[in-house]
């Protein structure tokens, strides 16, 4: 039996016997990426273990109707939980835990205030928010630009196109499972998403295979990531009600008749009183 047939197999029958040697045959897959991390300031071991959760999370999700190889799927999940980790793990000097967790609140309120004031805030603005001292923001600032130069050393590292995740993509990612979703594109958007997403192809690649100019490559993937973040609100949307339907309280057979006779027996006695 061959991996795509192993995988065939396991979305039929979810075994984990069978789950559990997919994963061990993937392991150099994780365990390879895994490597391009090190050297910034995480254990291996560490970054293998986040490589391994990933591949079990691809394993679960993989459709071997896709259209694609397991580890041309894979390899964006794993890369970005290994990015997050070193995101929230990786500082360049690893500041105490205090300044950690501030630099992360800070971050939060950066974002939000950016939003209301539509540019960036000022160092007294975060803290007022915050209720923080001035010194302690600047402090959180400096320990997150040290975060970000390890987020960019990383990226220098990886090949072109590795991991790389355009607008929108990984909103829509976190809402259900993308081969799901591309099943709501046209076969044209969808083959030009799966070259850009899961095989790294740039646009100009994609432009010059399928034709066209790298403007209507440009175009039909902005179209297509509206289209994904639209079936992923509907999909939520219909999770929410399913939900909602599934906790409703059900009345009992015998306790919906004694409601029904005690009903008919006040209708009765009310017109008799009349």
């Amino acid at each position: 039996m061959d991996s795509r047939d192993e995988f065939v197999e396991y979305r039929r029958t979810r075994s984990r016997h069978l789950r559990d040697k997919l994963v061990e045959a993937h392991l150099g897959v994780a365990y390879a990426l895994a490597r391009g991390f090190a050297g910034h300031g995480e254990e291996l071991e560490d970054l293998r273990q986040v490589a391994l959760l990933a591949l079990f999370k691809s394993v679960e999700r993989f459709d071997p109707d896709f259209g694609v190889s397991f580890s041309t799927f894979a390899t964006p999940t794993i890369v970005g939980e290994l990015k997050r980790h070193l995101r929230d793990h990786g500082w360049a000097v690893r500041p105490p835990r205090d300044v950690q967790d501030r630099s992360r609140e800070v971050a939060s309120l950066v974002e939000t205030l950016t939003h209301e004031l539509h540019r960036s805030p000022t160092v007294d603005e975060v803290a007022g928010r915050g209720e923080f001292e001035c010194d302690d923001v600047v402090e959180a600032m400096e320990a997150l630009s040290s975060c970000r130069r390890i987020n960019s050393a990383v990226d220098e590292t990886l090949p072109p196109g590795v991991g790389v995740v355009e607008g929108g993509l990984d909103r829509v990612e976190k809402r259900a499972t993308l081969a799901t979703l591309l099943q709501h594109l046209p076969a044209r958007q969808r083959e030009i998403v799966v070259l850009r997403f899961f095989e790294g192809q740039t646009q100009s690649q994609i432009a010059q295979r399928m034709g066209v100019s790298q403007m209507q490559i440009s175009r039909l993937l902005r179209r297509s990531l509206h289209e994904l973040r639209v079936a992923a609100a509907q999909a939520a949307a219909e999770t929410r009600q399913h939900r909602s339907e599934a906790s409703r309280p059900r009345v009992a057979a015998g306790e919906r008749g004694g409601n029904h006779r005690r009903g008919s027996r006040v209708l009765a006695g009310a017109a008799a009183a009349g």
